[in-house]
């Protein structure tokens, strides 16, 4: 009721949209909608955006976070990102991801602190976590091997080599560890849209 009045339109109108009622609006009106939205949260105080604030502070370093609408076998992520598994295929049964993060990993080691680590895991940490610009990758491992969080699934954008022990330190960990050689940008677009498939 309180949307349908910022907007000038009956309630019914918002409850036909909710619903599937009626037809998708365009997005003008989707603009509208969050806009109002975020003035009715305003009025309230803003507790709702609050709750995100977390995660609308991206850390330095942390190059694109996102959360799918849905969970991804491991295995299908590493083969729609056109990754190559570096440890073993039983690292990859029963793993999910329901989100990625892509970090540079240089700008992340000297940068963040373990508070700001939380940060890596968006809202879920069933989640493939992305280095790039890295040489061999023996350090993110140690990173992960040493926090009590771990993500689903760990990849290296287009390092110079791997390190036999990442490979070693991820097995220890039942962690996927995978390698994708396909150009930044790409890869980018590519993450988001399997959420959007």
């Amino acid at each position: 009721t309180e949307l349908a009045k910022h907007l000038k339109l009956s309630p019914s109108v918002i409850s036909d949209y909710e619903s599937g009622r009626r037809k998708s609006p365009g997005i003008q009106t989707i603009k509208k909608i969050i806009d109002a939205l975020i003035e009715i949260d305003k009025d309230h105080g803003e507790t709702t955006i609050h709750k995100f604030d977390t995660m609308a502070q991206t850390q330095d370093g942390i190059i694109e976070i996102m959360e799918y609408p849905f969970t991804l076998k491991a295995k299908d992520f590493i083969e729609k990102i056109e990754a190559n598994l570096v440890t073993s295929k039983k690292t990859v049964q029963q793993k999910n991801i329901k989100g990625f993060t892509l970090v540079d990993s240089l700008k992340t080691i000297k940068n963040i602190n373990s508070s700001d680590y939380s940060r890596l895991y968006g809202w879920s940490i069933e989640r493939a976590i992305i280095f790039t610009g890295i040489q061999y990758g023996r350090s993110p491992m140690i990173a992960i091997r040493v926090h009590p969080v771990k993500p689903s699934t760990v990849v290296y954008h287009r390092p110079g080599a791997v390190d036999p022990l990442a490979v070693k330190l991820a097995e220890k960990e039942s962690i996927p560890l995978a390698v994708t050689n396909m150009p930044l940008n790409k890869l980018k677009i590519r993450l988001i849209s399997i959420g959007e498939e």
